[in-house]
């Protein structure tokens, strides 16, 4: 079910971090557990406001939320992700209320915290996991190469060089070690979590490891056989193509396809036979398959 944690809170998506922090100031007076004993509803809204803010709250989380939604958001980030290093002890003593106690028996002590008599040193945590979608030629998917990729973190650009491997398929995530969300209490960053999206090509199209393209031969090649230019991904190859070749045969292009991996052979490459038929036929040639026609051919 979709969140607006903006709406939660009674905001517009323009809101400040001083008008989120006193909005949830507000709400939480009036729903927090110690002010409404037994009530499930409020204890429910009250959930909704504490992981809004959570959120909000937090300068990462904001912005990731607002760049790709809430859908996207809660791909990336789990519960335990959300509410990790939320601090909210202090507002709610403010008030006057239980602050980490009530936190940890609503929300499972997600965030870390350690209860308000533990005096417990908070334990180093790994920075979230960010997840980016990237979308490359369908050549250098199957090639290989060097990809650039602009990533906004932190408040910060950074340009990565990401080397995309040969033979990489569609779905398949590439993880970019510590360029993810920054480590709490000392832990490592998260990673980055790069998903592939591939164009599609005008003249190729892949199957697992073997590529396919369509060639054009006129009739009489067909016929009489003949040879023909064939384009691969890197340069082009002539092939023989026998007598009496069927419209939609295949000749095979052997280790011309997806470059093989760990060991693996490289694919291949099938030319798809595509005969062509003549749309108009000069005087001479209508006569030649007349006689043609006359031996039944």
């Amino acid at each position: 079910m979709a969140k607006d944690y903006y709406a939660a809170l009674g905001l517009e998506k323009t809101a400040g971090a001083d008008q989120i922090k006193k909005a949830y100031r507000k709400l939480a007076m009036k729903f927090h557990p110690d002010k409404n004993p037994d009530d499930k509803k409020a204890e429910e809204r009250f959930k909704e406001i504490t992981e809004a803010y959570a959120v909000l709250s937090d300068a990462e989380k904001k912005q990731q939320y607002d760049q790709y939604g809430d859908a996207a958001f809660h791909q990336r980030f789990s519960q335990e992700d959300i509410f990790r290093n939320a601090d909210l002890g202090d507002i709610f003593r403010e008030f006057g209320f239980g602050g980490d106690d009530v936190f940890g028996q609503i929300f499972g002590n997600r965030g870390g915290h350690q209860g308000c008599g533990g005096h417990q040193r908070p334990r180093p945590r790994k920075g979230q996991d960010y997840l980016m979608q990237i979308t490359i030629p369908f050549r250098q998917a199957v090639l290989g190469g060097e990809r650039r990729v602009d990533l906004d973190r932190n408040g910060q650009n950074e340009q990565l060089q990401v080397r995309i491997p040969a033979g990489i398929e569609p779905g398949q995530k590439l993880r970019i070690s510590g360029k993810g969300g920054a480590g709490q209490n000392g832990g490592p960053s998260g990673d980055l979590m790069l998903e592939i999206n591939i164009t599609k090509h005008p003249h190729f199209r892949r199957e697992e490891s073997d590529l396919y393209t369509t060639v054009k031969i006129p009739f009489t090649g067909a016929c009489l056989g003949t040879s023909v230019e064939v384009k691969t991904l890197e340069d082009a190859k002539r092939i023989k193509i026998k007598p009496g070749t069927q419209n939609g045969s295949k000749v095979r292009l052997k280790g011309v396809g997806v470059p093989g991996r760990s060991g693996q052979q490289a694919g291949d490459l099938y030319a798809i036979i595509e005969v062509e038929v003549p749309k108009e036929l000069s005087d001479e040639q209508t006569e030649l398959l007349e006689n043609l026609k006359s031996l039944d051919l």
